[in-house]
């Protein structure tokens, strides 16, 4: 079976290589970027404004080759590929949930990035709390780690 894909999208960033990028969302508190759709999918974003976050899947376009057991960013042990949030992936799928600040005709400005400039937008959905937010979530081996989770910026390991 094969699946395609195609932009809906660019990410426009002040991150220009993987290198130096915050490793989530939350660690780019702030941090300004933008979503320029193309011309045929604006009309898709009608009502979109209503909501104070999104979820942007993105093809990860730098992403070259996978393991399946990669050193995560915030470990010294080998893990799984699918127990982490490494760029590098059998698919190289990312989910990003940014903070939406306003659209502007196929411009969407957004903070809270952590994708680099030139990022192909596949998908965009509304972040709905009630719906998305699990208080009984157990987080595996990231027990104890969530501070640098926060915090931490990508070295050049994944790149």
């Amino acid at each position: 079976m094969k699946i395609e894909f195609s932009p809906i999208g660019y990410v426009r960033s002040p991150f220009k290589e993987p290198s130096g990028v915050p490793i989530q969302t939350r660690a780019g508190s702030d941090i300004e970027g933008s979503i320029e759709i193309l011309d045929e999918y604006v009309e898709g974003l009608s009502d979109l404004d209503g909501f104070s976050h999104i979820i942007v899947i993105t093809y990860f376009h730098k992403s070259k080759d996978y393991d399946l057991l990669v050193t995560p960013f915030l470990d010294d042990v080998k893990r799984g590929v699918f127990s982490t949030r490494a760029p590098r992936r059998p698919n190289p799928i990312g989910l990003h949930l940014v903070r939406l600040v306003s659209i502007e005709g196929n411009n969407l400005n957004i903070l809270d990035i952590d994708m680099i400039d030139g990022t192909p937008v596949l998908d965009i959905k509304p972040y709905i709390p009630q719906g998305d937010e699990r208080t009984d979530a157990r987080i595996g081996w990231l027990e104890g780690k969530l501070q640098r989770f926060l915090s931490e910026y990508a070295d050049d390991r994944f790149s």
